[in-house]
């Protein structure tokens, strides 16, 4: 108890010492807020590219692409396929798709069209829950449109408003969001026969189809199945799992996404480098205190920790300053970027933030680990001779 009081009444005093010099504590709780408002983003950046690519045990979803196609303006695909797909075992269902963006590039405002089939067709079906509008009205409307909630924001649709984008002019039918798939609230989806028309490819060419299979473990062996059976047609296919697809065909967007990570790990060592600063200044300043503390007996350890609590103070209130910070603006923006008719949306999760507050106090506790030292390490009659 007598421990626990004496780390207490030194942590308190730590607290009120960063008071004392209320300009430097001010300027290096906003670098630190800085740094880490850049680092949670960067976070959030590579989480959201590794739910994206990354197949786990739950993904039960193929893609079925043109084979040497990457735009979906170049993947085409007889419809017809659907039927022979349908018979091969393993598989549970198949949706053809067709998809239409304005920018096949890398690009931060792409609009992209998902035309999928009108019959047997619920919202849940879809994936998503609907926030304004009818599914009903989806339906009956042939160029009616479900868009997703952060194109909706972005371009500053509501319901019944018209919109075109691509050659393609649709009427907001419904504003929809989904929690599972966050690539979905940036897309406009329509009717695939209104959009096979409106895009001038026809009736009966698609894009690609959407396979669900029985589990997981079939992915592989029904994948394989299917590009042997049209490896002879004139429409040869590439099939993979729903993650890798999007891995395998954004690769210029992904190699500049995971270069943002030294980014990352340049904001730690400056993180780092200016509260070490800061309580390098604090410690040279005290010299005298703490030889008043040590000839009242407190060890070199304690002076340690009481250095060491002033550091976690100012790395831990400015990180979580930048934390807050960064999952506002990337939450209320909706930042996605988009390559090859794919969507990468930057959704902050939970993780990222936990992971952040521990980084915090990690960096903390490695910025004060020199100055306690230095601190501690100094003798009575040192530190009071060179004050």
């Amino acid at each position: 108890m007598r421990l626990f009081l004496k780390l207490f009444n030194l942590a308190w005093l730590a607290a009120k010492s960063t008071t004392r010099y209320p300009t430097r504590s001010f300027l290096t709780l906003m670098g630190v807020a800085t740094g880490m408002f850049l680092f949670t983003t960067i976070e959030t950046v590579q989480s959201s590219l590794h739910d994206a690519t990354v197949t786990s045990a739950e993904d039960t979803t193929l893609v079925v692409y043109r084979e040497n196609r990457f735009c979906p303006a170049t993947s085409r695909l007889p419809e017809h396929y659907k039927d022979e797909i349908s018979q091969i075992g393993g598989v549970k269902s198949v949706t053809p798709i067709q998809i239409v963006v304005n920018n096949c590039g890398t690009s931060l405002d792409v609009i992209v069209f998902r035309g999928v089939p009108r019959d047997g067709y619920t919202s849940g079906s879809l994936g998503f829950r609907l926030v304004e509008g009818t599914f009903e009205n989806w339906q009956i409307r042939e160029d009616g449109a479900l868009v997703g909630k952060n194109l909706a924001e972005r371009r500053n649709l509501k319901v019944g408003d018209k919109f075109d984008a691509a050659g393609i002019t649709v009427q907001v039918a419904g504003i929809v969001e989904t929690e599972d798939s966050p690539q979905n609230n940036n897309v406009a989806f329509v009717h695939l026969s209104f959009l096979q028309q409106a895009s001038r490819i026809g009736l009966g060419i698609v894009t690609q189809f959407n396979v669900k299979v029985a589990e997981a473990s079939l992915l592989q062996s029904v994948a394989a199945a299917i590009d042997k059976r049209f490896s002879t047609d004139t429409e040869p296919t590439s099939t993979q799992p729903e993650k890798a697809f999007f891995a395998s065909t954004a690769v210029e967007l992904i190699e500049l996404i995971r270069f943002s990570r030294w980014i990352g790990f340049a904001c730690v060592i400056a993180v780092i480098a200016l509260v070490a600063n800061t309580i390098l200044l604090t410690v040279s300043g005290k010299i005298s205190e703490h030889a008043v503390l040590k000839t009242l007996g407190y060890t070199k350890l304690w002076i340690g920790w009481l250095v060491l609590a002033e550091s976690i103070y100012l790395s831990f209130f400015g990180g979580i300053a930048g934390i807050f910070s960064a999952f506002c603006f990337l939450h209320f923006n909706s930042f996605s970027i988009g390559n090859e008719g794919l969507v990468l949306a930057f959704v902050p999760t939970q993780e990222v933030l936990l992971g952040g507050v521990i980084a915090t106090i990690a960096l903390g506790l490695l910025s004060g680990i020199y100055p306690a030292w230095r601190a501690g390490g100094n003798s009575i009659s040192d530190s009071l001779r060179a004050r």
